[in-house]
């Protein structure tokens, strides 16, 4: 059968509906340190790189401070490779401080920011080009609330000013994805910190971490891509498995399950099989482009978006990135 020529959106329609394509679909993302302070420079950051890689989707990767500021919390550049910032000043210092938060304005500061980003890059590449929005988990937002240690020791002595925290953190994330979703990107990428066995039990996570979790995916369940990423090692896979999203991505490489497995567990599409600091910042592009052919193998190419486990670093050689674009083309050819 004859591949016919077919634009990002379609590939990606395609994909999830189980369709023929011409070839696997294949997306990188990264962070954009400094340019990512204002919603214009990381627009064009974003725009810029999608027109050097010409990837099938793309993901809008804002610092994680994005939703937290208009809390009062600082950040600043350090320099570190993966292009994230270091937290300077926390807003939650004892249990109390978890019930005076408040529900974010998606209209206002920050928040309103990122929507005015996501309308310049949604108009920049037009609709044939998926753009996903960065949503952190409910959870994930409260870690750096408080500092990622100290999250741990709140949910085991004061779980419900936690629950409380929770509540107000997760009405704020539904109204910014309703407000994001008018600007016409086509899901979210909702990034999980803490569904982790080295973190937190799976009871532990059950108990404070899905019910928000589901209650911030409802707002996305209108679009048509929304993507779930595991981060981290020992992730809980099986327990999230069947979240309301239609893409799974963890660090493949990594950690269980490894993609032939994960085939096996779920009908969602799976999305990753690069090694992001071996193989895309210290291999070569023969490495990268063997790796690439592996994981394709192990999913029959379909059902599938090539990828990294999480966001390649900011040091990864443009011709690692240009080998992992160019190694799906071997299969549609």
């Amino acid at each position: 059968m004859e591949a016919r020529a077919i634009n990002h959106r379609q590939r990606m329609e395609a994909c999830l509906s189980g369709d023929f394509l011409d070839r696997p679909p294949v997306a990188l993302w990264r962070h954009f340190p400094v340019d990512d302070q204002t919603p214009e420079s990381l627009a064009a950051a974003t725009v810029a790189f999608q027109e050097t890689f010409d990837f099938d989707l793309i993901k809008v990767t804002p610092a994680s401070s994005y939703c937290l500021r208009d809390w009062g919390v600082e950040d600043e550049w350090c320099g570190a490779s993966e292009g994230t910032r270091e937290y300077k000043t926390r807003v939650v210092h004892s249990p109390d401080d978890w019930l005076k938060l408040t529900v974010l304005d998606p209209n206002r500061g920050c928040l309103a920011d990122q929507i005015t980003c996501l309308n310049l890059v949604c108009h920049a590449v037009g609709p044939s080009v998926p753009v996903l929005q960065t949503i952190f988990s409910p959870l994930a937002q409260a870690k750096n609330l408080v500092g990622g240690e100290a999250l741990l020791v709140h949910i085991r002595l004061y779980p419900e000013a936690v629950r409380a925290g929770l509540k107000m953190i997760a009405e704020g994330t539904r109204a910014f994805i309703e407000a994001a979703a008018k600007t016409g990107i086509a899901g979210i990428f909702y990034a999980v910190q803490h569904a982790n066995y080295h973190l937190l039990t799976e009871g532990e996570y059950t108990d404070l971490g899905v019910g928000p979790d589901l209650e911030v995916l409802d707002a996305a369940r209108e679009l048509w891509l929304n993507v779930l990423h595991l981060h981290g090692n020992h992730v809980m896979f099986d327990r999230l498995r069947e979240y309301p999203v239609q893409v799974i991505n963890w660090h493949d490489r990594d950690t269980y399950p490894e993609l032939r497995i994960a085939k096996e567990m779920t009908k969602k599409v799976l999305c990753g099989g690069l090694q992001r600091e071996r193989t895309m910042v210290l291999g070569t592009p023969e490495q990268v482009k063997e790796e690439a052919w592996d994981a394709i193998a192990a999913t029959g190419g379909e059902g599938f978006i090539l990828g990294t486990g999480c966001v390649l670093p900011t040091i990864a050689p443009r011709a690692n990135i240009l080998a992992a674009r160019r190694s799906v083309e071997r299969v549609g050819s």
